[in-house]
């Protein structure tokens, strides 16, 4: 998968996850775009897998980035309902990066968050 790949399917997931609502104040968010520009980001997203150098799993644990609602809340978009071949794919993609670019995985996943969100926003 080049990089182009990796952002694209990745931004059609996310899309997917959509509408999506605070559990505490009930606020809707109809697209990834709206929560983009609504929501306020909370650290870097994490590979768990990634950060425990489990490369091989057969079961990934997934990814997650985090963001602050309005109302405090902290809303994440994760991994979790992505199909098992892609999450392998993305994992196995994250390692050649990481030793690629020598980048750690959450500043390698800090990068396609900010790319994701340029084609989110129509900046990319």
């Amino acid at each position: 998968m080049t990089e182009g790949e990796v952002v694209q399917v990745l931004l059609e997931y996310f899309n997917s996850l959509f509408p999506k609502v605070c559990p505490s104040c009930n606020r809707s968010f109809a697209t990834l775009l709206e929560y983009i520009q609504v929501t306020q980001r909370v650290g870097v997203p994490i590979s768990y897998d990634a950060d425990d150098n489990d490369w091989h799993t057969e079961q990934p644990i997934g990814s997650a980035a985090l963001a602050n609602c309005p109302c405090g809340s902290t809303l994440s978009l994760t991994t979790d309902h992505m199909p098992l071949a892609l999450r392998l794919e993305l994992l196995g993609w994250v390692r050649m990066e990481t030793q690629r670019r020598g980048l750690s995985p959450s500043e390698l996943l800090e990068y396609i968050r900010n790319e994701i969100h340029k084609r989110a926003l129509g900046l990319a």
